[in-house]
């Protein structure tokens, strides 16, 4: 097999892994009602699985990553996936609340513990600094596919069965077969980090000191400013959803179909913006100025729409918010390369912008909806003026990565 084959190979296995893992974690998303029906549990609890779950990944996030820069991040890849899939399979066998607490629990441990900074160090690792965008975002386009497959197959398989338990199981046994694959998969075609294209010097190694440094540096602050900033604008771009339905006063069906495009169909644009930073703009922190200026200015748009402009422009002009945050979540942690983190201590440096990068699944939601019950429809003025404001703080954030990195090149060659 040629090293090419490989290389797209193991971003395939890798598409795999990510878009599998987080499907039974976050199961209500998609099989809300057959969760509360089958295991006979309130609203409030089975909000209480997500909250365990959550505070659980905010916890390991920083210690997985230093011990994801100590191992084999194959190994560590291989032992999440087995580990969730033996979980998976206990839920789905078990069907009680008090075990799926548990689960859930230790579901952020093979999930969130060494997974997810493994993931994004082996994704850096396949390839060179000049490809970095179009690696990051080939994968999150085979994410979200995995991803819109898997819960096809495990919405069919619901409704072979003929009560709520049943359909809760099958799709708890496809979510299984899905990790295990994927484990198959990863195990079959990705290489142990000894024999990737980034050298292991001695002074490549991991070393405790090297933490101290990091946690030391600016770069991994702004360049965890620049995740808060691209997670914001992908994680909220649902609200949309509401705003089109009560805003703007089209049907629920129509808004839903627009949801879907910002869903799914935009996930085929994370090789796009791939494309962009790597060829066009040939830096992922200048992609992402433009990105975050843009859209930005997309926010004003819509804040600032006459009431009386057509219903259907509206609902396209809210879709390019969905277009680009997309394109720019899908390549967000290959700025880790133009950053100048070392390799040795990329899984570390992504659990630390794993927690800031992502905390505003603590406080967003609860934020926006306060909003929208103290002002009503007036609430989305300040929702899409606060995503506006992001916007200019992740321009910024980019902007002094990219000037940071210039100064270091200049060094360097002086």
């Amino acid at each position: 097999m040629s090293d090419k084959a490989r290389k797209y190979l193991a971003i395939f296995s890798l598409s795999i892994a990510g878009g599998s893992i987080y499907l039974i974690p976050f199961l209500k998303y998609v099989f809300y009602d057959y969760q509360i029906e089958a295991m006979g549990i309130t609203n409030q609890q089975s909000g209480l699985l997500l909250t365990m779950y959550g505070i659980g990944c905010m916890l390991l996030y920083v210690p997985g990553g230093i011990v994801a820069d100590k191992f084999s991040p194959k190994k560590c890849l291989l032992y999440s996936l087995i580990s969730t899939t033996i979980l998976t399979l206990i839920y789905g066998f078990t069907n009680n609340y008090t075990v799926a607490l548990v689960i859930w629990l230790l579901l952020a441990i093979t999930t969130a513990f060494v997974f997810w900074s493994a993931l994004m160090k082996t994704l850096r690792m396949i390839g060179d600094e000049n490809d970095q965008g179009r690696i990051f975002g080939i994968y999150y386009a085979g994410n979200g596919i995995t991803g819109a497959v898997g819960n096809g197959i495990a919405l069919w398989a619901a409704g072979l069965a003929s009560d709520a338990k049943g359909s809760l199981f099958n799709v708890v046994l496809v979510y299984a077969i899905c990790t295990g694959v994927a484990a198959i998969m990863v195990a079959l075609f990705l290489k142990d980090d000894k024999n990737e294209n980034v050298e292991t010097s001695k002074e490549d190694k991991f070393k405790m000191e090297d933490v101290v440094q990091l946690l030391k540096n600016p770069i991994v602050w702004i360049f965890s400013l620049v995740i808060f900033c691209g997670y914001s604008v992908y994680s909220s771009t649902s609200y949309f959803t509401p705003y089109l339905t009560n805003v703007v006063g089209i049907s629920p069906e129509q808004s839903g179909v627009y949801s879907i495009i910002r869903t799914y169909l935009f996930m085929l644009l994370a090789p796009v913006g791939g494309y962009l930073a790597d060829k066009v703009f040939k830096s992922t922190s200048k992609w992402f100025m433009v990105a975050f200026s843009v859209l930005a200015l997309l926010f004003i748009g819509v804040i600032n729409v006459p009431a009386d402009v057509n219903p259907t422009f509206i609902s396209i002009l809210t879709l390019l918010p969905g277009a680009f945050g997309l394109a720019l979540y899908g390549v967000l942690f290959s700025i880790i390369t133009e950053a100048k983190i070392p390799v040795s201590v990329t899984a570390t440096a992504v659990g630390i912008a794993s927690i800031i990068g992502y905390s505003p699944d603590l406080f967003m939601s609860a934020m926006f909806g306060s909003w929208l019950d103290k002002y009503g429809n007036g609430g989305y003025t300040y929702i899409f003026t606060f995503l506006m404001g992001v916007g200019l703080v992740g321009a910024t954030a980019s902007y002094l990565i990219r000037r940071r990195c210039r100064n270091l090149d200049k060094v360097v060659s002086d």
